[in-house]
């Protein structure tokens, strides 16, 4: 997944739009803005996400890979808690008449 900066396609289209012949750029405004909806557009059928959205998303990942950290170590606190209190090899052993 990608993300777009909303800047760099006003960029990309001004660019685009100064390639065009000067006949053409006689348009000025209306060929960038038509370009800029293409770009749109194409990029619309991509899957692409904004910066603000890509930081939410990153930030929420930390925050699960922070909470996962701590259950692992809580896990092995408690395991190691458990292996200390069973009894040293009776355990599942039992005596027959």
């Amino acid at each position: 997944m990608s993300f777009l900066n909303p800047n760099a396609l006003d960029d990309l289209a001004k660019r685009l739009a100064e390639t065009v012949p000067e006949s053409v750029r006689s348009f000025g405004r209306d060929v960038e803005s038509n370009i800029k909806a293409v770009l749109q557009a194409q990029f619309a059928k991509l899957d692409l996400v904004s910066r603000q959205e890509f930081d939410v998303q990153s930030a929420l990942l930390a925050r699960t890979a922070a909470s996962l950290a701590e259950l692992e170590a809580r896990i092995k606190e408690l395991e190691a808690k458990l292996g200390a209190t069973a009894p040293g090899g009776t355990a599942g052993s039992a005596s027959g008449p």
